[in-house]
């Protein structure tokens, strides 16, 4: 790994005191008070050379190698593991940079293998180094032979998008979440200030709130800045960050659902926030604000073939017995290509599942809805997501159970093989 990576693990040492004086603080305190001059500079005389060292020893323990078939990561000090990690399997490489990795011109890769909950990853490479090394992994992956992976390099793209700073900003302001956070981070502490007069209890509360507020505003600003969605032969990629820089890779064929989702304030200007499920990934957000004719470009991209639908079906009127006012909300569409549900009122969500992703289909009745002749029918998707289609006449949900369950199996039967650079 690269040398700036002992590092990255040198402060493990220093977390575990801190951690222990957040746990007993009393006790920290009255340790503190017994110190001197001469013992703080002998602890830390201790200290740093101990973090020098576990840093070191980190860094030296761990390897990575690539073979014709597979990428094996080895680490541990005491306790050794070794990651084989097959080629085939390998599904998304992101290149991650964080701040002071920027500085230092290093950059983090973040493999997405399927069927693996938590993400493998290698830290520290060159920046250079990163970005040869994934396109010669994807290249591999792909079916290019081991001798010929590394001169393939980096498959061209073609920039689809680009959000500008000023309409990523206004849409933050437009987002009822990011003022209902701020006015509970003014007014709970408030209100318990003027009931308790405790401080501490004040702090303790306002604290988790500010930080709530900052991170649906300022921090998704920061997260999300800069977002570029480019066309490439290996799927779509997005960079984005302002800080911390990203550059993630939505894999072909492994997207179980799309979300477009509608806040209320962005109506008038019909930007729509495109979301997503991703086997095996945690990749969540496509476009985080876009018109919605060019939203709808970029889902065809994502889901060949597919065409977002514009007419749904509501619920029977008795449905408003279940749900008044917000069973206006749902609706469903199924074409020939995708199983699309919508939901919600102020801030509406329509849910597109390709026939092809759905595992299993549920029909769900409770009491109330048997009495009153509606049902729910429920897809589960191959990322553990389900996508409902809520309050349908029983009739129509029964037809539906039986006609979704066979365009599932027919879509998996017809659908193109999930391969790199197709």
């Amino acid at each position: 790994m690269h040398p700036v990576t002992p590092l990255r693990r040198a402060w493990a040492p220093v977390a575990v005191l801190v951690g222990w004086a957040v746990h007993d603080p009393d006790q920290a305190q009255r340790q503190l008070t017994r110190l001197t001059t001469t013992h703080l500079l002998i602890g830390l005389a201790v200290l740093v050379p101990a973090a020098a060292l576990y840093g070191f020893l980190t860094w030296w323990f761990t390897h990575y190698a690539v073979t014709d078939t597979e990428l094996r990561i080895r680490t541990g000090l005491l306790f050794r593991r070794t990651a084989h990690i097959r080629l085939e399997r390998i599904q998304a490489i992101d290149v991650t940079q964080p701040l002071l990795a920027r500085v230092a011109g290093v950059a983090k890769l973040k493999l997405d293998v399927i069927g693996t909950g938590k993400k493998d990853e290698l830290a520290f490479l060159g920046a250079d180094e990163a970005r040869a090394l994934r396109a010669e992994l994807l290249a591999r992956a792909a079916g290019f032979a081991p001798e010929t992976a590394h001169e393939v390099g980096e498959a061209p793209a073609r920039q689809l998008l680009r959000v500008p700073p000023g309409v990523l900003a206004v849409s933050l302001l437009l987002t009822g979440a990011t003022w209902g956070t701020l006015l509970a981070a003014v007014v709970v502490p408030t209100l318990l200030w003027l009931a308790t007069h405790n401080l501490w209890t004040v702090l303790a509360t306002a604290l988790p709130l500010v930080g709530a507020a900052g991170a649906s505003s300022a921090g998704r600003f920061v997260g999300e800045y800069d977002w570029t969605v480019a066309e490439s032969p290996d799927g779509l990629r997005i960079d984005h960050g302002l800080l911390d820089r990203a550059h993630e890779t939505v894999p072909p064929g492994r997207v179980q659902t799309v979300r477009i989702v509608e806040p209320l304030l962005w109506r008038r200007r019909r930007w729509v926030r495109v979301e997503l499920d991703v086997a095996g990934s945690s990749n969540s957000v496509l476009l985080p604000v876009a018109p919605r004719e060019i939203a709808e470009s970029v889902v065809a991209r994502v889901l060949p073939g597919v065409t977002v639908p514009t007419e749904l079906s509501r619920p029977p009127r008795r449905a408003a017995r279940c749900r008044p006012l917000w069973w206006r909300g749902h609706g469903l569409a199924v074409t020939d290509a995708v199983f699309a549900a919508r939901h919600g009122l102020l801030r509406r969500s329509l849910a597109l599942v390709p026939h092809a992703k759905v595992q299993s289909v549920r029909l769900t009745q409770g009491p109330w809805r048997r009495a009153l002749r509606l049902a729910d029918v429920h897809v589960d998707t191959g990322a553990n997501k389900t996508v409902a289609a809520r309050l349908r006449d029983a009739g129509e949900a029964a037809e539906l159970l039986r006609s979704q369950a066979e365009r599932s199996r027919t879509g998996r039967r017809d659908a193109p093989p999930d391969r790199w650079m197709a």
